[in-house]
């Protein structure tokens, strides 16, 4: 798959990330056409900046990484993310009210900061570690319901990240009209590939140069 690097949001989530680090994730972006870099939110005006007018989007995490804030503040975070900049938004759902049944919850919370994206995508991670399979196509349809363009496998926080088994459940789910996504602990070219072949048409990857260069990438 010679187009792998479209694929890959080129990622760097950690709490210790210094502005040397993110200007390195942003340059390795432009330098191999990753299709994002994704941030935290406090990245996002600086992200812009470095990547503007080169085709490279700006990703941001909204409700990370547990996503049990009030919907009001997620919203509020898209919000003033999209204000500085993002293109893309990967917000977290209340894991807590999906395994309530307090469905209409968490579709409000989704369809808010999906308000709150105005035009730019949002991506919805349903963190498939903790959920059964019951749960997993519920949270992708109410994510549907909600406006979603893409689900999302993981945050790469919690227990594991992504497996083949979940991309392929959520591609069958959502059909062919929304995005999914697999993240968390895909750190060679085949896991890359295996995934996109399970259905997944954006990685999240904090091992994007050792994916593109076909090498593993250190744990």
């Amino acid at each position: 798959m010679s187009n792998i690097a479209s694929y890959i949001d080129h990622t760097v989530l950690a709490a210790d990330a210094t502005q040397e680090k993110i200007q390195k994730l942003c340059d390795e972006a432009k330098q191999w056409k990753f299709a994002s870099v994704c941030v935290n939110t406090c990245w996002t005006k600086f992200c812009a900046q470095q990547l503007k007018d080169t085709g490279v989007n700006v990703c941001v995490v909204v409700g990370f990484p547990l996503g049990a804030m009030c919907t009001k503040a997620k919203a509020y975070e898209a919000k003033c993310a999209v204000e500085e900049g993002a293109t893309e938004v990967d917000m977290v759902i209340n894991i807590g009210w999906l395994k309530d049944g307090k469905d209409d919850l968490v579709e409000n919370d989704i369809r808010e900061v999906k308000k709150a994206c105005g035009d730019k995508h949002l991506k919805v991670i349903i963190e498939a570690c903790l959920l059964t399979d019951e749960e997993k196509v519920r949270a992708c349809e109410l994510s549907v319901k909600a406006g979603a363009d893409f689900v999302k496998t993981s945050t790469g926080f919690s227990k594991w990240g992504a497996k083949e088994e979940d991309v392929a459940l959520m591609r069958k789910t959502v059909g062919p009209n929304v995005g999914v996504k697999a993240a968390g602990g895909i750190r060679t070219y085949e896991d890359a590939v295996k995934m996109v072949k399970a259905g997944a048409n954006r990685l999240g990857c904090s091992a994007g140069i050792a994916i593109v260069q076909g090498e593993e990438a250190a744990k």
